[in-house]
């Protein structure tokens, strides 16, 4: 069974268990702040979202005790980091999974690898979309202001969400924009198989450049997730790569068959990405082709998801309709 946080919640709590902000990028946090106080939250931040320091906001234990503060913190109803960062990992250790709570924990990118930690070791739900930071424009564009009414979402009630028009190719902080990306590329969803795909499970994934690391660790058990809060379903694996090789993506995908990771897998779905260098001509295309065919299952990629924005709000634990065609998606998410 998995227990998902109360659609109704007042007080963000703004932590950074990855990496915070430097002297030159706290004015974007200030915005985003500035934001969702204008939209009737309250926004409670914690030092480490002020602090960065050898590639992280402040040491693992500090990082680990604001978090918990927070998640047991009957005040603060949702959990809001900056962004992501390197170094989540370290923070693991030092958590008590026995005292986390329904709450909502939103983000991507080195957040992620927090994000299925707790979902595997508790069977809370948690949220894989935006940064808050990501929100401090004078509005949102469609695909990513679904952020809210996703969480929004009643236990027991479903929610849809379509593919984005466009999506962001590059980067100009020189040109802000008011939804802060610039969308200038046609979006185009695809299949390997070139045909329309159906599938549908229980959602789980991430940035797999670090929930890999959670391979053979008690925060990566998917096989205890799977019997004790969802025996006999499928799964669905979102994933997306943020700096790696082909040959370095495909090697992490194939620890993860080997430790049972794609068992009683419906489908898997991959983020669009800047990264995926060629290696002696072996494509990320060839690769996942080589995967669909090894997995007999079938694969969607160039979605939204992940470092190259809009991205679709993904529930880890929740049940999903993945509908793919015509270079078009279709999510529809059932918390129940």
């Amino acid at each position: 069974m998995i227990r998902y946080p109360s659609n109704v919640f007042k007080t963000i709590g703004i932590t950074a268990p990855s990496s915070g902000m430097d002297l030159e990028q706290r004015e974007l946090l200030e915005q985003a702040i500035v934001k969702q106080e204008d939209n009737g939250f309250a926004v409670v931040t914690g030092d480490t979202a002020w602090r960065q320091e050898l590639a992280k906001s402040a040491p693992a234990k500090i990082r680990a005790d604001e978090f918990m503060e927070m998640m047991t913190d009957s005040s603060i109803d949702f959990i809001f980091p900056p962004w992501g960062g390197e170094m989540l990992i370290e923070v693991l250790e030092y958590l008590d999974f026995s005292k986390i709570q329904p709450k909502w924990i939103l983000g991507y990118s080195d957040i992620s690898t927090l994000l299925l930690a707790v979902t595997l070791k508790t069977g809370v739900a948690t949220a894989h979309g935006t940064n808050i930071i990501d929100l401090r424009g004078k509005e949102s564009d469609i695909t990513t202001g679904r952020w809210l009414s996703v969480l929004q979402t009643k236990a027991g009630d479903s929610v849809t969400q379509h593919s984005s028009l466009k999506y962001q190719k590059e980067w100009n902080h020189t040109l802000p924009t008011s939804v802060v990306f610039h969308l200038t590329e046609p979006t185009k969803w695809k299949t390997v198989s070139g045909r329309e795909e159906h599938f549908s499970g229980r959602l789980l994934g991430g940035c797999i450049d670090v929930i890999r690391h959670l391979i053979g660790t008690s925060f990566g058990d998917v096989r205890s997730f799977r019997n004790e809060h969802i025996p006999g379903e499928p799964l669905i694996w979102y994933l997306e790569n943020y700096g790696m090789a082909v040959t370095e993506l495909k090697r992490s995908l194939t620890q993860m068959k080997y430790a049972g990771w794609f068992e009683n897998c419906a489908g898997i779905l991959f983020g669009r990405s800047t990264a995926n260098e060629a290696v002696e001509e072996y494509t990320v295309e060839k690769m996942y082709e080589d995967l669909a065919k090894e997995l007999d299952l079938p694969i969607a990629y160039d979605i939204d998801l992940g470092h190259v924005p809009p991205q679709v709000c993904f529930i880890n634990g929740a049940y999903a309709q993945v509908q793919v065609a015509n270079g078009q998606g279709i999510v529809v998410q059932e918390f129940k």
